[in-house]
């Protein structure tokens, strides 16, 4: 189906079409200082492609977040979030086709990075059945994806720029389709800006920029000037989804506004000098105020009457006798084999290939219909108790192995770290308290539910930094990793060798 998105219009009058399916192939580059129009370009750009695509919007100033009350965006904070709950909630987003505005206002430049870097992964990694196709808008690209390194951590930093390079290299794939804007394109990493094949370039007055938008155009240097001259919400557009020759374009009106928008003159005040002094260096009287009050709880509600809790406990009864006559409670002596049984269904469960790339609410409910089809109870173990179990199984000890000691000091570790790393640790404790080689990266992406290595190495980094681990590089390329935690050292392994369950031999498929 080919949808034409309308821009505005050409230097001749004529409508200014995008070609929407194209666009989702090639990807598309918006440049321009600011006050060019680059945010009213991207919201005609949404607003126009909203009835037939799925959108995501990576904003920093929270300027989009106002699409949600017209096109039914879901507005996501970042701010309130953890990298981790991002990247699920990222899954979600594809799995249910939802159009959201990942609003980053509230962290600071590190932290957008971090988020950001989590949230397109999310994307990235979603499972193929939900590949749909996605416009990917990230304003202020050259934040996320910076030509050379500033004042924030390495570590932030090429999180960050590896996302971005997924989503413009490799995201067309995954249905993943990149929309960069930035202000100046000497700040944006080249391998980043040079995967867009449709450009829209708007005003800009640094001969370096002028140069290369006039390289990106093909246009000879002699017309980087022209540049200079383009006024605001004017662009020169090229690409396939839009024109073979560079063709100016002015961008037409939108339906929403952004929460900022143009400073506008105000006459200042009338105020006399003394005043405007007392004024700035008197505290007012809202200052002075004492602490307000402490807030009362409001009184507690009252009981319910009488009859009517009798009523609803005899119908919890009841519902209560019929769960117990369809799934009788094992007796003392069958306690032991039930727990050997839901062991045996959690194996069943981790010998689907791809479950160890599932979430474990995913497992959680296969778990529970394979507990039915074997005629036992799953509802013993809850969800803390699943992913407790999960693990264990997961780090490949058996069930005397789980008694020993030194492993119930490695799981209580390990309930001290966050969820995305208990696998991992304890992963690492079988290999350290068996004396057995390091896990490699391949074994390590898939201990934390993924198919990158690149991943694997990020989350070994940051797992290091936190003082949970600490790698040492050997002589070969072999690296060891030492627990703190327990004081024990895995042995020597080859970080880049194959996981060994992965029978389709594509382990290194997703390496970052």
């Amino acid at each position: 189906m080919q949808v034409g998105i309308d821009m505005g219009l050409t230097a001749e009058g004529r409508t200014a079409t995008m070609d929407l399916e194209e666009l989702l192939a090639t990807r598309l580059l918006v440049q321009g200082n600011s006050g060019s129009g680059k945010s009213h370009l991207l919201r005609r750009l949404l607003e126009q492609s909203a009835p037939w695509v799925q959108q995501c919007i990576i904003d920093p100033e929270g300027d989009f977040v106002t699409l949600a009350e017209k096109f039914g965006h879901v507005v996501v904070d970042a701010a309130q979030h953890t990298e981790s709950s991002l990247q699920k909630v990222a899954a979600r987003v594809r799995q249910h086709r939802v159009s959201v505005v990942l609003a980053l206002d509230g962290a600071d430049i590190e932290g957008q990075m971090r988020l950001a870097a989590a949230f397109l992964g999310g994307l990235f990694d979603a499972e193929r059945d939900y590949w749909y196709p996605m416009l990917v808008v990230v304003d202020e690209a050259q934040l996320f994806a910076p030509a050379a390194a500033g004042e924030v951590s390495d570590e932030a930093r090429k999180a960050s720029l590896g996302a971005m390079t997924n989503l413009m290299c490799r995201g067309r794939k995954r249905g993943l389709a990149g929309i960069i804007a930035t202000q100046r394109l000497a700040k944006l990493a080249k391998n980043v800006a040079a995967e867009a094949s449709n450009f829209l370039m708007g005003r800009t007055f640094l001969d370096i920029d002028m140069a290369r938008a006039s390289d990106l155009l093909g246009m000879e240097r002699r017309q980087a000037e022209m540049f200079r001259d383009l006024q605001r919400g004017h662009f020169v557009a090229l690409g396939p989804a839009v024109s073979r020759r560079p063709l100016p374009i002015r961008i037409g009106e939108v339906e929403t506004s952004g929460r900022g928008g143009s400073p506008k003159l105000m006459p200042l005040p009338d105020q006399p000098p003394a005043d405007a002094r007392d004024l700035i260096l008197t505290p007012s009287a809202d200052e002075l105020a004492a602490p307000p009050p402490p807030v009362r709880k409001a009184p507690p509600a009252p009981p319910p009457d009488i009859n009517t809790a009798l009523r609803l406990a005899g119908q919890r009864q009841a519902e209560m006798a019929a769960t117990a006559a369809l799934n009788p409670e094992p007796s003392l002596f069958e306690a032991a084999e039930n727990d050997g049984k839901l062991d045996e269904v959690l194996r069943q469960v981790l010998a689907d290939p791809d479950a160890a790339f599932r979430t474990d609410a995913v497992l959680y409910q296969d778990f529970l219909v394979r507990c039915r089809i074997h005629r036992l109870r799953g509802e013993t173990l809850d969800m803390p108790a699943f992913r407790r179990r999960l693990s264990v199984i997961r780090a490949g000890v058996d069930a005397e192995g789980a008694d020993d000691p030194d492993w119930t000091e490695a799981e209580k570790a390990a309930k001290s770290l966050p969820e995305d790393m208990q696998g991992v640790f304890l992963l690492l404790a079988r290999a350290a308290l068996a004396q057995a080689p390091c896990p490699s990266d391949a074994e390590v992406a898939r201990a934390c539910g993924s198919r990158s290595p690149g991943r694997a190495r990020r989350l070994l980094s940051y797992m290091e930094q936190r003082g949970v681990i600490v790698q040492r590089g050997l002589i070969g390329g072999l690296r060891a990793i030492g627990l703190p935690h327990l004081g024990r050292e895995t042995a020597a392994g080859d970080p880049n060798a194959p996981d060994p369950l992965d029978t389709d031999g594509d382990g290194a498929a997703g390496a970052a």
